[in-house]
């Protein structure tokens, strides 16, 4: 059984992924399983300066899923260079992928520039899609001339694959998708999060201090597996598929849509081996379908 991926030119034993924000610095995680085990993770999004992220209370459980705005809370690139890094390289040896925010063009392009020349970065995740952030994040990557820009800015500084993380709120996300291609992102991230909220019937207020958040869970997975089947068809560059993943059956359904790799987000947060499962359980639900190589079925429901 040949699990092994090539992703944006790197290849990676498998196609589980951790997704940022849900698997922290990796080394937390090291303390519960041999985290080498992954194809890689995703750091937590980093920005330029640190930020506290936004007022509690931050998660409110909902049907199939929960919503979250947590709002980039991260000590900053520096930080993360001089402080994560360090305990990172100890529980983890392989690429790991670093995740990016910022709030302006300039931004970005900094923050990415200085991850770049980090030995232990891999790729480039730039996301443009956070959806609990203001004046940030998901207003670049609603429109498909920011979401260029910002590819543009990046890829002028940088060496490493970049992957643009894209929103889902949107009404067309393949023009967003090609916008980015166009502009030479090495590869699409689809999808972050919704947007939704709670209102607590006692108080008869927003759950969410910030009202609104990003939902995520097995409830998203028919609009994350739809939109990475539309970009598949009118892109020539991998995707990652997120949303909603929780088993191998899952990793194998989005890489027939098109995913070359796979992000598991929210299932970490209530099942912390989740990752550690979905490898385990991908030879058996491979020969189950007969599959004898990953590679050979991204795409394989066009």
């Amino acid at each position: 059984m040949e699990t092994k991926v090539n992703l944006c030119g790197i290849e990676i034993d498998n196609p589980v992924i951790p997704a940022s924000g849900t698997f922290g610095y990796g080394y937390e995680f090291a303390e519960l399983y041999d985290i080498n085990c992954l194809g890689t993770f995703s750091f937590k999004g980093t920005t330029k300066e640190p930020r506290f992220g936004n007022p509690t209370p931050r998660i409110a459980e909902c049907t199939a899923g929960l919503i979250n705005a947590v709002g980039l809370q991260n000590p900053g690139v520096e930080a993360v260079i001089n402080e994560e890094f360090p305990k990172l390289k100890k529980c983890f040896n392989k690429p790991v992928m670093a995740n990016v925010s910022g709030f302006s063009v300039e931004e970005y392009a900094y923050t990415c520039e200085i991850l770049d020349k980090e030995e232990q970065v891999g790729w480039l995740e730039v996301n443009v899609s956070c959806p609990n952030v203001h004046g940030g994040g998901m207003s670049f990557g609603t429109d498909p001339k920011c979401a260029a820009e910002v590819t543009n800015a990046v890829k002028a500084v940088t060496t490493k694959p970049v992957i643009i993380k894209l929103s889902p709120n949107v009404t067309d996300i393949v023009e967003i998708a090609k916008a980015c291609e166009e502009a030479g992102a090495d590869g699409i991230s689809l999808i972050n999060t919704l947007l939704g909220m709670r209102i607590d019937l006692k108080t008869k207020k927003p759950v969410i201090a910030n009202t609104m958040g990003g939902f995520s869970g097995p409830a998203i997975k028919p609009v994350a597996l739809r939109m990475v089947y539309q970009c598949y068809e009118a892109l020539s560059i991998p995707i990652i598929g997120i949303g909603g993943i929780s088993s191998a059956e899952d990793i194998i359904e989005f890489m027939l849509a098109g995913a070359t790799a796979c992000e598991i987000g929210a299932q970490n947060l209530v099942e912390p081996y989740a990752c550690k499962r979905i490898i385990d359980e991908l030879p058996a639900v491979m020969e189950k379908y007969g599959i004898e190589d990953l590679s050979e079925i991204i795409g394989g429901a066009h």
